[in-house]
């Protein structure tokens, strides 16, 4: 936890739907914690570029721990590996949480390894269980199951209105990744 003892309370947040902006969102929150003195850790589930572009801000200036244990293609990497990643992955996270030196967790696109039936939504369910008070969980991705959505204080829904892929543009970096 941080020296400055700011948050009295931890909430569950949760960002999801189909449109762009939950991890940026997330990321966000991260800088916001950080600047009020809270220590931080995103951990990513579901993601296999290191080199994006909220990596190499992480490496560059270090406000806060990111932490992405795989690095495979998410899309050409067996289901079976991905599930033992997703496991692994979420082990680390539990342990981050409960382990009392963060004020923030952020589980990136764990609610997409729920999705892909690579992790179950019971044991994210437990995951928020076990939440510290003092800690603020925030969980990312689409389709956040019913049960996480009543489980949690916060909960947005990223509509897509419209969107460039749709029109053939591929990801751009540093603003997609």
């Amino acid at each position: 936890m941080s020296d400055n003892g700011n948050l009295s309370k931890g909430l569950v947040q949760v960002y999801t739907g189909d449109g762009k902006g939950k991890t940026t969102a997330a990321l966000g929150l991260a800088m916001r914690a950080v600047g009020q003195g809270l220590k931080v850790i995103f951990i990513q589930f579901m993601k296999g570029d290191p080199e994006c572009g909220e990596h190499r801000f992480v490496q560059k200036y270090h406000p806060f721990e990111m932490v992405q244990l795989h690095q495979s293609d998410v899309f050409a990497t067996p289901k079976e590996q991905l599930r033992r990643e997703a496991e692994e992955t979420f082990n680390f996270a539990e342990k981050a949480l409960t382990g009392g030196q963060y004020d923030m967790v952020i589980v990136d696109e764990i609610l997409v390894a729920v999705r892909d039936g690579l992790l179950d939504g019971a044991q994210v369910i437990g995951l928020i269980n076990r939440k510290p008070e003092k800690v603020e969980l925030v969980l990312t991705g689409r389709n956040a199951p019913p049960e996480v959505v009543k489980a949690a204080d916060l909960v947005t829904e990223m509509l897509m209105i419209k969107h460039p892929f749709t029109q053939g543009l591929s990801a751009r970096r540093g603003i997609e990744f």
